[in-house]
């Protein structure tokens, strides 16, 4: 029984060491999707929403505070150049315009006084029966005099300003759009008291994401359609391009003008507008990739291209690219690929830059 026991043990022996001396087996390579890339050709359009406005917009305000007496006009009337739009009560400066004519006439008296005491110690003077300092006193007095008037002058000019501006007109012909403002409520100077739209030919503006405003110009041909108006096409051109962000938003402000004029487009009406964009990057080209093949880390937005090792073996080598609309086809990569590179569309968080991979056959998809 003994050595039957030892035989066994040795025999377990022999089998655990040679699994020892066997060479440990490699961990299998990771599959994974891939697709060979073309650049894409041709202009791309795109369609942003915007706002009708008047071709030009007026903000009208009184120059100074008061009650309002009278508001002259409603929302959508028409109005002439110079019509009254709204009043003030004016009796306070009216007030202060009797009290500037008042203090005029009475600096006018004084520097005729003076005018008269300079002329008489001039005169006296010159026969040697006064000294040369009241000679310079009655001149200093007649200029003072003299300057009074000139500041009452002015005082009075601008009360009779302050008057006029209690009246707000039409700066232009128009239409209004807007009233703020109720008769009797007091107001500021500055305070909106009406909107008056002008211009017969009308614009629309939109905001451009800040990856296209680049690519587009003052002078742009553009395509304009009007929710209110879905069977008709408007030919519009750019005419001004924001250089600054708007607040809140990573977008820019774009004002499109139609062509021509028509009068069933009214200022606040949706708009649609649709640009051609020439193709950026390799040459003018473009490529379009499924959106989970774009990976981003702190080093930025990057592929991995899955270069040919053997017949079914790949090794991926990280590629930074920059990206730029995500479209109905894909994601648009803008610059980093060339035609034919092949890359790996799935599973991209689980490889790594040098990893060999096996190529899933059958698996490769075109553009």
């Amino acid at each position: 029984m003994c050595l039957r026991y030892l035989a066994v043990l040795m025999t377990i022996l022999c089998l655990s060491a040679c699994r020892d001396n066997a060479p440990p087996q490699e961990p299998p390579l990771r599959p994974v999707r891939s697709q060979t890339v073309q650049a894409v050709s041709g202009d791309t359009a795109r369609a942003f929403s915007g706002i009708a406005k008047a071709g030009q917009e007026s903000r009208l305000s009184f120059r100074v505070t008061g009650a309002v007496q009278q508001i002259a006009v409603k929302v959508g009337d028409r109005v002439r150049q110079g019509q009254l739009i709204a009043r003030l009560d004016a009796t306070d400066y009216e007030l202060q315009k009797q009290e500037a004519e008042a203090a005029l006439a009475k600096a006018n008296a004084q520097a005729r006084n003076a005018e008269a005491n300079y002329a008489r110690v001039r005169a006296l003077y010159e026969n040697r029966n006064i000294s040369r300092n009241d000679l310079d006193a009655a001149r200093a007095a007649s200029e003072s005099a003299g300057a009074a008037v000139h500041a009452s002058a002015t005082r009075l000019e601008l009360a009779r300003s302050q008057l006029r501006y209690t009246r707000l007109t039409a700066p232009t012909d128009g239409a209004i759009a807007s009233v703020p403002v109720e008769a009797g409520e007091n107001v500021d100077s500055g305070k909106v008291v009406a909107i008056l739209t002008a211009g017969a030919i009308p614009e629309v503006i939109v905001a451009v994401p800040e990856s296209l405003i680049t690519g587009i110009e003052r002078g742009s041909e553009v395509v304009v359609r009007f929710d209110a108006l879905p069977q008709r096409i408007f030919a519009a051109h750019v005419t001004e391009v924001g250089v600054a962000a708007t607040t809140y938003a990573t977008t820019y402000p774009v004002t499109v003008r139609l062509e021509s004029a028509d009068s069933a487009i009214r200022p606040g009406m949706a708009a649609e507008v649709t640009f051609k964009f020439q193709q950026r990057g390799n040459g003018g080209s473009r490529f379009v990739v499924p959106p989970e093949a774009v990976g981003e880390d702190r080093e930025g937005r990057f592929v991995f291209i899955v270069e040919p090792d053997a017949a079914d073996v790949g090794k991926i080598r990280r590629q930074p690219v920059a990206i730029g609309e995500l479209t109905a086809q894909g994601l648009e990569i803008l610059t980093g690929l060339h035609n034919g590179d092949r890359i790996a569309t799935a599973g991209v968080a689980l490889i790594h830059d040098g990893q060999l991979v096996k190529l899933l056959a059958g698996k490769e998809q075109g553009p």
